[in-house]
């Protein structure tokens, strides 16, 4: 019997990832979205035009689902964090619980303040000083508490199938001038995501739900890379496509966080960046040996590849070659 998953904000970013892995791996996926949202054409996505809030409807809906995938995110300013994360986990927790299914949630690094540890795991103590590293605490300690089915899987920065994040809105925003901008120094090592291998993921985690705690946290390690690395993998794309001359480099811009603080000061979501920097001055890496005691080897594709293949999604590029056999990633 075709086992089903529900995935709450399908339209988005991350579900839309999420949804179409679930498609490949052979699921029955409904996607939730807005009542009025424009939905990108998949065939395969069982398209639900119904409120998030709106519990008995939705569940009637999704009747026989095993997982929901919550992929939701208000928009990055910290009074849009305030008014609607906690309200979207609710409705979340009630449906999974009528459904009696097993919520799946993308957790991130907020939750680690400025003294966080060169490697993170799962027991790593969460001091965060920041308004959206305390909001997202909370967000995992309420689903804790709820008595759901639960899994938290945390990543670094997305990467990958579509826009808005740091790899499309600063990165590689300028690179067909042969410009690549950092919001950090060249040598220091962040963690990063490619959504589809994330996605994978959490199809792998979904299979093996049964062998969870009611309340578990996942690390994926994605890619840990430095602004050279990035360099390093974007010029030789660049070169390709006559963004740069032959044997010249891409340059190499560090995002002018003085003026970002100015405008901090009238710009809502200027401020919310600027309060996060210190997760580009921090090197981190993130432990995914409790994740791949669980599902074997984690989804991951080369970075170039990866890179190709998110410039592509950006329109960047040609559409890029069906990838190959992933090698496993281990911390």
């Amino acid at each position: 019997m075709q086992t089903t998953v529900l995935i709450l904000g399908a339209r988005g970013r991350f579900g839309l990832a999420c949804a179409r892995a679930f498609c490949d791996a052979g699921w029955r996926v409904l996607g939730q979205t807005r009542p009025g949202a424009k939905v990108p054409p998949h065939t395969d996505i069982e398209w639900l035009d119904l409120d998030l809030h709106d519990t008995a409807a939705l569940s009637a809906a999704a009747r026989g689902a095993a997982v929901v995938v919550h992929a939701l995110n208000p928009p990055y300013t910290h009074k849009a964090w305030r008014a609607q994360v906690a309200p979207m986990m609710d409705a979340a927790i009630a449906l999974t619980r009528t459904l009696n299914a097993t919520l799946m949630v993308p957790g991130n690094i907020y939750n680690f303040g400025a003294d966080m540890p060169g490697v993170l795991r799962e027991d790593t103590p969460q001091q965060a000083q920041t308004v959206k590293g305390q909001i997202r605490i909370a967000m995992e300690t309420q689903l804790q508490r709820s008595g759901v089915r639960a899994v938290v899987i945390r990543a670094g920065d997305f990467f990958g199938s579509g826009r808005g994040t740091w790899f499309d809105s600063v990165i590689v925003k300028d690179i067909q001038s042969g410009v690549l901008t950092y919001p950090a120094q060249r040598d220091v090592a962040t963690s990063w995501a490619y959504l589809p291998d994330l996605a994978q993921t959490f199809v792998a985690v979904a299979r093996k739900r049964a062998q969870l705690q009611p309340f578990e946290v996942l690390h994926f390690a994605g890619h840990r890379i430095t602004g050279e690395q990035w360099l390093d993998a974007l010029t030789p794309l660049a070169r390709t496509e006559g963004w740069v001359k032959p044997g010249a480099a891409l340059t190499f811009r560090r995002l002018p966080w003085p003026i970002i603080r100015l405008g901090a000061l009238v710009l809502p979501t200027w401020a919310a960046l600027c309060e996060m920097r210190y997760l580009w001055e921090t090197p981190h890496a993130l432990a995914n040996d409790k994740l791949t005691a669980l599902i074997g080897p984690e989804p991951h594709t080369p970075l170039v590849q990866a890179a190709r293949s998110a410039l592509a999604d950006l329109g960047h590029t040609p559409l890029a070659p069906p990838q190959g056999p992933r090698p496993a990633r281990t911390a």
